[in-house]
């Protein structure tokens, strides 16, 4: 039986004038009516326009304005990519062969405060959307609560986790989650809610959750969110899930769209899941994976684009949609690189997301996306339009950063507590904690950090004693400290957890306690080190350069000159461990460990003329003044000591 599903706001309308007339006319009007054919009547009625668009599904297809459609779509997100560039990234969409474009929201960036909203700049959702619109473009808005996608804590508020009760109500139908979820989906839906199809905007439709088939299987949660979703006016464009073929069952919810999410090598397969759990749908592979992320230490990922076109093909010759996930993967600019919980492992991911994506982290066509381009053109009733070109790369000389300054000589007033804070405690987000007790005693023996999230830094009297690191779920090191020494942990937040439920206990800093020689330490100095801006550059760059400054975390200085701006990948092959500004733009993290050793830096965040570094690095400096140098091409591969080795080999001799 044929099946049509249409969804509040969509439905057909009927014809309207508003033509006046005179009595008389309408009285000649009224006896000529008998002697019209009923026909021409209702022919004349439908010259009327009252059309309200829509998309929706029609038995075993998908209709758009009551044209059969497949939709082609390509995942990108506006906070991965300079506004500058919004524009050029859908033009290189379509010159693929796409119509659509997907992305994720997300809520941690746009309410970085409970209560505090910033749809503004690079975050003007809106505007995105809305020039989606001008290129022609449909939009499928992903809008969480929940995103994953390798974003920091998955997209949600590091705020959340100040409630202890997140720890397990985090994605349950816990009013300590729901509330605040739904506040933000409402305040969501005054930005964009008339942005939809049925209000004559291009997102036809707005996916609720994300893959929670991968999490839990309350439908109850489900239900609730979908039903926040109406409230908030999410009414008048198609809703849906997404989940892996695995947990399809697990996330669905009954009388709402569900599509499958699958990599390299598994159209086939996902498909026909789908088939079999949602017979007589349209198929619509909802994330396809052209690629893969990467992470600090670890060889960086690829896949082949020989199977993605057979996947290419088998999807389009069965009449499904997809969307490629990604497309354009952009950055992950600032603190924004999230984490992975893998086999019991904590994985944070470099900065850029690259994704081995068609189009590149600066949005040059790949091979891949040459290939791809080919095989949608032979699907495509009507030629696609031309690849436009690339925006211009330039080098950047080598040049030195100096002007080192001791982080020991820029700490904000101090938080005094007897126990170890979180980050979430103080109410900070991401970057540093330090952590300073002057011993009361000496002490010898094993000093315990319980959990220490994620990297820390031990120093006795300013000198470096060694490193703690969650990779390699180490938790001590030997420590011997004369009675008076002055104890400081360094702890980095490496980037959230963005996937499982290992989420809810994603807090940072020293999240439970700290022993030396089994004696429990109280009566700590706490440190916040937000760094959420580039530090003062000119109070620092002022005083004169430190002696051994850089002996210990310190900050670093330097200027490039620009002729003519333009995209470019910072070689930071000579830093240690840290993060990085430039012209107060927060590019982002960077580690020795690679595989990434370059990253990008966008020509509209660049000057003609001078430009600023300022840099971060926890690191000893071999050299007191680092080079830095612009490349035309990154460095996205380079060699690593995999760290799952490391981690097996650790976790061999760890001990509490």
């Amino acid at each position: 039986m044929m099946r049509s599903f249409r969804f509040a706001g969509l439905g057909p309308g009927g014809p309207t004038s508003a033509v006046g007339v005179s009595a008389m006319r309408c009285i000649a009007v009224l006896l000529c009516f008998f002697a019209f054919d009923s026909t021409m009547v209702l022919a004349a009625a439908q010259s009327v326009p009252d059309h309200k668009p829509s998309f929706v599904v029609v038995g075993d297809h998908f209709e758009l304005d009551g044209k059969p459609i497949e939709i082609l779509s390509g995942e990108m997100h506006y906070a991965r990519i300079p506004r500058q560039y919004w524009k050029a990234r859908m033009e290189m969409a379509k010159a693929m062969g796409l119509n659509t474009i997907a992305t994720y929201v997300f809520w941690n960036v746009h309410e970085p405060r409970p209560g505090v909203h910033d749809f503004s700049g690079n975050l003007d959702l809106a505007a995105f959307i809305r020039l989606a619109q001008q290129e022609h473009l449909n939009v499928l808005l992903r809008a969480g609560p929940y995103s994953c996608a390798e974003w920091e804590f998955g997209g949600f508020p590091s705020w959340l986790l100040a409630d202890p009760k997140m720890s397990t109500a985090l994605r349950t139908n816990d009013d300590a989650f729901m509330i605040p979820v739904e506040r933000w989906i409402t305040r969501l839906a005054k930005e964009v809610a008339p942005l939809q199809i049925g209000h004559g905007g291009p997102i036809i439709a707005v996916q609720v959750e994300n893959e929670y088939g991968n999490f839990s299987n309350d439908t109850k949660y489900m239900e609730h969110m979908k039903e926040i979703f109406l409230r908030a006016g999410f009414d008048a464009s198609m809703l849906y899930t997404v989940d892996p073929s695995k947990s399809l069952a697990s996330g669905e919810l009954s009388g709402v769209f569900s599509g499958v999410n699958f990599g390299t090598g598994g159209a086939e397969r996902g498909l026909t899941a789908l088939a079999k759990e949602r017979p007589g749908q349209p198929l619509f592979a909802t994330e396809y994976w052209p690629g893969w992320f990467d992470h600090w230490g670890h060889p960086h990922e690829t896949r082949s684009t020989e199977t993605q076109i057979a996947d290419l093909r088998y999807i389009l010759d069965h009449k499904a949609s997809v969307n490629i996930y990604m497309f354009h993967g952009g950055t992950s600019f600032g603190f924004m690189s999230g984490a992975s919980w893998t086999e019991g492992n904590y994985l944070p991911d470099v900065t850029s997301y690259d994704y081995d994506a068609p189009l590149d982290e600066a949005g040059h066509p790949t091979p891949k996306f040459y290939a791809y381009r080919e095989v949608f053109a032979k699907y495509s009733s009507v030629p696609l339009p031309p690849v436009p070109a690339s925006p211009p790369v330039i080098e950047l000389d080598p040049f030195a950063a100096g002007h080192a300054t001791s982080l020991w000589d820029h700490l904000p007033k101090p938080i005094r507590s007897d126990n170890p804070l979180t980050m979430e405690a103080l109410g900070q987000a991401y970057g540093y904690i330090l952590y300073r007790k002057v011993l009361d005693h000496a002490a010898d023996g094993a000093l315990v950090l319980d959990q220490v999230h994620d990297y820390a830094l031990v120093y006795l009297d300013g000198e470096l004693v060694g490193t703690i690191d969650r990779r390699f779920k180490q938790d001590h090191l030997q420590l011997s400290a004369a009675k008076g020494a002055r104890l400081d942990i360094l702890v980095e937040n490496s980037g959230r957890i963005n996937s499982t439920k290992m989420m809810r206990g994603e807090v940072k800093g020293i999240t439970h306690f700290v022993k030396i020689a089994g004696e429990l330490l109280t009566g700590w100095n706490i440190y916040s080190l937000r760094m959420d801006s580039a530090p003062n550059t000119h109070a620092s760059r002022t005083r004169h350069a430190q002696k051994n400054a850089a002996a210990g975390p310190h900050f670093l200085f330097a200027k490039f000159n620009v002729v003519t701006p333009g995209d470019v990948f910072l070689d930071v092959s000579a830093l240690g461990k840290g993060t990085l500004w430039i012209n107060g733009h927060a590019i982002g993290r960077y580690w020795n460990e690679g595989p990434q050793k370059t990253l990008f830096v966008p020509s509209p965040w660049l000057h003609a003329g001078s430009n600023e570094v300022v840099i971060f690095d926890l690191f000893h400096a071999a050299n007191d003044h680092p080079m830095l140098a612009g490349l035309a091409h990154p460095i996205l591969n380079a060699t690593t000591q995999d760290a799952a080795s490391r981690t097996k080999a650790t976790n061999s001799i760890q001990t509490k």
